[in-house]
Formats: structure tokens, sequence, C-alpha cells
């Protein structure tokens, strides 16, 4: 989420997907279906989601309407109109766009929520169930990067559930370093198409990892609906896994929609079943299976 300089080829690998003209893409690496049951994983972090706790008791609203690095037009505001809790137990993103609103700072609201919990372990899991706004001009995310005070790119960015434009289709990705000069080849990603990532049930979104504190050596792995989708090797010299915190917000227009605006309305993005457990789906011999049988993402 937090891309700065070229997005050339991002674009045209979207667009690719967009038009059916992307390579093929297998859903995940399938899970093993013989591994012996696990004990279930206990969760660390869970947060209180309900209409009478306020959203900044987990998260710290990040504001402005400076373009955030990518020309976007949102400005993210501390209103319960476009932050809020469900009866359920969701956190709730609204973009709320009205081009005919005579405050420019009032035409494109957003929410940018950033969580005051950080991981916190060296190993462990991150979950939630996700319903993602698909629309021309919209761009919802949801990310980590490290406490503040941090440095863009070179202490990392992990990007869970991604998607721009409108196009059903996932970026899961890994940041550490700039698009271009000697840094360009410092991202890995990998697509995948998501067609009900819209829908009101959600996808489930986790993201496992384990780092050696010693060495600062870890692995991780993402995964869509219980399936290992991509794995990365920690990049030396980016921030311990302890330090990332959450983040949560829908983008307006922006590069990475090509310039494309959204129609008036209300677009939703809306986080169920959110925490952070003490093991990833299915236990670490599982995390063990996966990661050799899971492919590392492409370059940019």
């Amino acid at each position: 989420m937090g891309f700065r300089d070229s997005f050339k080829d991002l674009q045209n690998k979207a667009q690719q997907a967009m038009n059916g003209n992307a390579p093929p893409i297998p859903w995940a690496s399938k899970p093993s279906h013989n591994a012996a049951p696990a004990p279930a994983a206990s969760p660390y972090w869970q947060p209180q989601c309900q209409p009478h706790v306020p959203v900044s008791a987990h998260f710290h609203h990040e504001q402005g309407n400076w373009g955030w690095g990518n020309n976007e037009s949102q400005n993210y505001v501390d209103d319960q109109a476009n932050s809020f809790h469900t009866p359920d137990g969701a956190i709730v993103v609204h973009a709320v766009i009205n081009h005919a609103h005579p405050q420019d700072d009032r035409k494109f609201t957003s929410a940018r929520l950033s969580s005051h919990q950080t991981l916190d372990r060296c190993r462990g899991s991150l979950s939630a169930r996700i319903t993602a706004p698909m629309a021309p001009g919209i761009w919802p995310a949801f990310w980590l990067l490290p406490k503040d005070p941090f440095t863009w790119p070179t202490d990392g960015e992990i990007d869970i559930a991604e998607a721009w434009n409108g196009d059903k289709t996932n970026h899961t990705c890994m940041h550490w370093g700039h698009f271009n000069g000697p840094d360009h080849d410092k991202h890995r990603v990998v697509e995948t198409p998501i067609p009900s990532i819209d829908s009101p049930q959600g996808v489930r979104f986790d993201f496992a990892w384990e780092e050696d504190e010693g060495t600062g050596n870890g692995r991780m792995v993402w995964y869509i609906d219980g399936r290992p989708v991509m794995k990365a090797n920690k990049p030396s010299g980016t921030r311990p896994m302890k330090d990332f915190r959450i983040l949560i917000n829908i983008a307006v227009g922006g590069n990475v929609c090509q310039g494309v605006m959204p129609k008036d309305g209300t677009y939703e993005f809306v986080i169920r079943e959110l925490a952070m457990w003490d093991a990833p789906p299915g236990g670490w011999d599982n995390f063990n299976r996966d990661w050799k049988n899971t492919r590392e993402g492409h370059g940019m």
C-alpha cells in the first residue's frame, strides 16, 4: 500500500489480469490433507469491536489529504461516518464520495486506521475475514507497517489483502526497497484472482511468521481461505516482526487506480474475526509443510 515510485510494471500486470491475458496463476498450493490434527491455536489479541467501543480504543486515526505518496485524492478523517464498529463485531471503513460537495476536503472522505497493538511476538499468525469494496477508483488494503518512527521502504511493508480499481485480484506483497535504482528488485508479489472478494460472507486472510530474534532471519507465509498463496524469507535489515502494526484503509484514485475516480456513493470495507494467534492455521508442522510447497512471489 505504501508504493512511492514507478507503478508501470504493477499497472501492466493488473491490466493483464483485468483483460484476461495474464499467465495462468494457480489459486494456491494445495494444503496437506493427511496431516494429523493440530492443537487448536489460541488468540493472544482479539479486539472488542462493539458499537459502544470507540474505534480509537484499538486504532489510531491517521488523518490528512496530502496524497500519501501516490497522488491519492481521499481525505482521511476521524469521523463516525467513515469508521465504526457493528453489533456483530466487525470493523467498518467507509469511503464516502461526493463530487459536488462545496468543501474540497469533504468530497472524498475515508479512514486510515493504525492499530495500537503490534504483532508483538517473534512468531505467530494474524487473521481476518474481509469483505472488500470493488469499484473503479477504489483501493482497499489490509496491511502491515512497522510502528512509528520508521523509514519507508527500508524497514519493510507487508500487504495481506489489497485490490485495485475494481479488479477482483488480491495483491499479496512484500516491499523493502524502492522501485528504481539498486533497490529495484526488493519486492515480491503474487496476484490471486478472488471472484468472491466483495461477497457478504467475506474471505479469510491469514499471515503467519516466524523469526529468530538473535539473527533476524525469518519466514513468512500468506494464506487465502486456508490455502497458502505466497512465501518469503524475511529480508535482511527490515524491522523485527514484533514491531509491525495493522493498517486498514480505503484510498481513492491515485497512481495505482491510474487516475480513475469513483462515482458518488459509499464504499464499504468490512473486517471481521480480526485476531492474532500463537500458531498459524493447522499449527507449526503445517506451516513447515506449506513453506516447502508454496511458491515465492515474483519481482516487480
